[in-house]
């Protein structure tokens, strides 16, 4: 008895240092995503947080297809041709004891749908903004899903090392369009572009810095009290006498910092900064991390899962085939949610039921992999999947099943037909566009008397129809053929039979199908749509596809 006694005190023993340590690592681990308008320099400031944080040692601008350096995030060969991001990028590395956690989003709204399923899994994002164009209209958009998953967002106003607008109007601004007070954690030092450093309000300290250089490499930078002789030494009269009339202002006039409306989605943390020449990165990204939230609990459809929980679970919120062209392979991102994962474990797959190994699991640094032996709730791991995975899948270890919350699917706004030439490149015409619409990039859709060799397919944005064009020829050798149609909207409809009164007056609309066989009407606009819901008022139109 006594022996068993000191056994089942052995094993509690082992499941409290367990728990104790999935608490501490879920507690150090920063997830976060960068969203900002086109050209705000979203991917220059990831960059520049690599670099301060010791992941890279020389920094890559974005720019035009003859440049020799690129930003790591972009890894496509197009997105360094095209200079811009067109698919999201995940990269990790470790930092002051945290493990960091970057989700680099696509700033062209062409691309949006990709920003909003990275959004899901992430824990706070950091909201850029360009401090000579203020709030963007990409950028309302992108603030307005963040609202809506309730997760905290922090601002980084870039490009202060040229004329920008002055920042009480900004934070002015912030607040009437977005709806969200802004608190300064720091205030530039100068006026007019011409701005020698920042002030840090916590530590009531100027952090000037010894030359902007290009931005390439990290900047040594020097420190001192506000109300020391050094500082009026250094900024000379007039600045100084402005910084203080400043700091008095936002200290009587401000909102206090109270992390529980940051968490509430009330206040938003307010940053100064410029990516291109390093100016205020390295401040952001010390007081960031120790302020950003830790990875917190997810809702399901049966109960809330705690991070710190001794069940794996995760979800699978992106799916890219061809990372890496020698093997050709797709890979799923899981972003864990739960518990502590390890390398070969075996999990379920809650929409099949079915148990399988995760035996080859990757960590990322955009299209740069390392193995996964071991991740925690936060942790975003690749595994290489077959085909059975789909985004939004829910994976666990757990008796009791459950799915945690979907992930918003978005209605295509432009249709085309593509077919391929050659005849020849059937099977690989229909492989390529199979797994390019499995990653959520385009949407497919058959018409019945075409055949399969002709796919209707339908984008969010223009620029994704570019972006298929080059990886059906780069990725599996595929010449196709977009030929653009006159239709905006699309409609699941629950009649079996597609009316005449369905598809209304001649060429303005067109009967096609899902992948799943399911039927779905083309719709040249809004008008053309209305017209038809009004003479059919037996059939249920259905703006994303009714669930499987």
């Amino acid at each position: 008895m006594q022996k068993r006694q000191i056994i089942i005190g052995q094993e509690r023993k082992h499941i409290i240092n367990k728990n104790s340590s999935i608490t501490n690592e879920v507690a150090r681990r920063k997830t976060f995503a960068i969203i900002s308008h086109p050209d705000a320099g979203k991917t220059t400031l990831t960059e520049k947080l690599l670099l301060y944080g010791g992941a890279i040692r020389l920094a890559g601008a974005v720019k035009g297809r003859k440049a020799s350096k690129h930003a790591v995030s972009d890894w496509m060969e197009i997105e360094k041709q095209r200079g811009i991001s067109v698919t999201s990028s995940v990269m990790f590395f470790d930092y002051n004891g945290y493990r960091i956690n970057i989700l680099d989003t696509p700033g062209h709204q062409d691309f949006s749908e990709d920003t909003y399923r990275t959004l899901t899994a992430a824990d706070c994002a950091v909201m850029l903004i360009d401090g000579a164009k203020g709030v963007e209209a990409q950028t309302r958009k992108l603030f307005h899903v963040c609202r809506m998953r309730h997760i905290p967002i922090f601002t980084f106003v870039n490009k202060l090392d040229r004329y920008c607008k002055n920042p009480f109007d900004l934070m002015d601004e912030i607040e009437k369009v977005l709806g969200i007070r802004a608190y300064p954690m720091n205030w530039p030092v100068g006026e007019d572009g011409l701005y020698k450093g920042v002030y840090n309000r916590k530590l009531r300290q100027l952090e000037m810095f010894a030359s902007q250089g290009h931005g390439q490499h990290a900047l040594s930078a020097k420190s001192a009290a506000v109300d020391d002789i050094k500082s009026q030494t250094l900024l000379g009269e007039h600045l100084y006498q402005k910084l203080c009339e400043d700091i008095e202002l936002l200290d009587m006039a401000g909102d206090g910092f109270d992390m529980d409306k940051v968490k509430s989605g009330e206040l938003t943390p307010m940053y100064f900064g410029s990516a291109m020449t390093n100016f205020g990165v390295q401040p952001f990204l010390d007081e960031f991390i120790g302020i950003a939230p830790s990875p917190g609990r997810k809702n399901t459809t049966n109960a809330d899962v705690q991070p710190d929980g001794e069940d794996f679970s995760g979800f699978v919120f992106k799916i890219q085939a061809n990372m890496d062209p020698a093997h050709r392979n797709r890979i799923a991102f899981i972003r864990i949610c739960s518990g502590r994962f390890e390398k070969g474990m075996e999990v379920t797959h809650e929409k099949t039921g079915k148990t399988i190994r995760l035996a080859q699991p990757q960590q990322f640094f955009a299209q740069e992999r390392t193995v996964a032996e071991e991740a925690y709730a936060g942790d975003i791991i690749g595994v290489v999947d077959t085909g059975l995975l789909n985004i939004g899948d829910t994976l666990c270890t757990a008796k009791q099943s459950f799915r945690f919350d979907g992930i918003p699917v978005f209605p295509a706004e432009h249709f085309a037909q593509v077919r391929t030439p050659d005849a020849m490149r059937r099977k690989q015409f229909l492989q390529g566009m199979n797994q390019i619409s499995e990653e959520g990039a385009i949407q497919v859709f058959k018409q019945p008397n075409l055949g399969v060799e002709t796919l209707t397919v339908g984008v969010v944005g223009v620029l994704q129809f570019e972006v298929l064009e080059y990886r059906m020829k780069n990725e599996y050798g595929v010449d196709i053929v977009i030929e653009p149609l006159p239709f905006s909207v699309a409609r699941w409809v629950s009649a079996k039979n597609i009316s005449k009164d369905l598809l209304g007056f001649f060429n303005s609309a067109k009967a096609v199908e899902d992948r799943l066989g399911r039927p779905v009407i083309l719709y040249k606009d809004e008008w053309t749509l209305s017209r038809a819901q009004e003479n059919n008022k037996d059939t249920e139109f259905f703006e994303f596809p009714p669930i499987a």
